[in-house]
């Protein structure tokens, strides 16, 4: 189920509205509440997760453009909570010091700590007693997370283009691993794609780490990528420079156009194709392709070659 679906929302919801349906599911689902109630516990975390990502603006951008399942490769438990202060929220709803709970802070306010540290552990700890059982004043610390692990992920531009599904085998514990990744389309170079749990075990029966594959383009024999755009080189001779002439250019996508170069166009300049470029992201517009046109200069000339360039140069080309 989606952020949107959990708070009850469709994905055009305000601002407002999406602060006042996480209100009105906190009120009903908050720990005071549902003392002991482990299927209200969850629901809680669930609703406060959704809240951490919707109601920051950029959190929610990188969401409504790639997906849950895209999204969290991207963002960490730790990048959804981050600069998320529950505790300051929930006091704005009433939780907490005059709040519903009488003077005294609440049960669940006790377990969070009062602060970040807190926030992490009601949403980390595992075992059966989850947010309470033997841990409920904060006293204890859950079980460490397994080592995180990073490989590197070769892909071709074709991958960027098309997106694609990589099965890589890894050496995890000193067993071989199958592992099945989706790159998105318009990844670039140096972003990490996070597998949840497919990292080092832990050594305390605390969940696995996580896997971060490091994209890296490989390069490609015909184009170079800028960006969003493609760079590819075609090479003229000078009188066709001189004249103009026409190019045939086959895209990354092996369609095939016929470009015109216009007289007198000077070596380096760039011919575009719009829109045959890379993906901006799996829903973003393409770039560009530019034509780079490169003017040859002959590095020898026949002896008529060479009188004609010299009644060239008495005319003043």
């Amino acid at each position: 189920m989606g952020y949107y679906e959990t708070l009850g929302l469709g994905k055009d919801a305000t601002p407002a509205e999406i602060k006042k349906a996480y209100r009105k599911q906190a009120l009903k689902y908050h720990p005071d509440k549902n003392p002991g109630d482990k299927a209200s516990e969850e629901q809680f975390k669930k609703i406060s997760e959704a809240y951490a990502v919707l109601s920051d603006a950029e959190k929610k951008k990188q969401y409504d453009t790639y997906g849950s399942t895209e999204f969290h490769q991207r963002y960490s438990q730790e990048d959804i909570f981050r600069n998320f202060d529950l505790n300051d929220i929930l006091r704005q709803f009433g939780f907490g010091g005059n709040g519903p709970t009488g003077g005294q802070a609440s049960s669940f306010h006790r377990t969070m700590g009062g602060g970040g540290g807190g926030f992490q552990n009601i949403f980390t700890q595992g075992g059966p007693g989850g947010m309470g059982g033997g841990c409920g004043s904060g006293s204890c610390s859950p079980p460490p997370k397994g080592q995180d692990m990073t490989y590197q992920l070769a892909v071709t531009l074709e991958d960027v283009l098309f997106g694609a599904e990589k099965n890589i085998s890894l050496r995890k514990n000193g067993q071989a691993q199958n592992v099945t990744v989706k790159v998105p389309k318009g990844i670039e170079a140096g972003k990490k794609l996070r597998l949840k749990g497919k990292g080092g075990a832990s050594p305390q029966g605390g969940p696995a780490g996580d896997l971060y594959l490091k994209i890296d383009v490989q390069a490609h024999q015909n184009f170079t990528r800028e960006g969003d755009n493609l760079i590819m080189e075609k090479q003229i001779s000078f009188s066709k420079a001189c004249l103009g002439t026409k190019l045939e250019v086959q895209t990354l996508e092996d369609k095939k156009f016929m470009v015109r170069v216009p007289a007198g166009i000077q070596s380096d300049a760039r011919l575009r194709l719009k829109g045959h470029g890379l993906p901006s992201g799996p829903v973003g517009s393409r770039g560009d392709l530019y034509v780079k046109v490169l003017v040859q200069v002959p590095g020898e000339l026949s002896s008529e070659q060479e009188k004609l360039i010299q009644e060239l140069q008495e005319t003043g080309l």
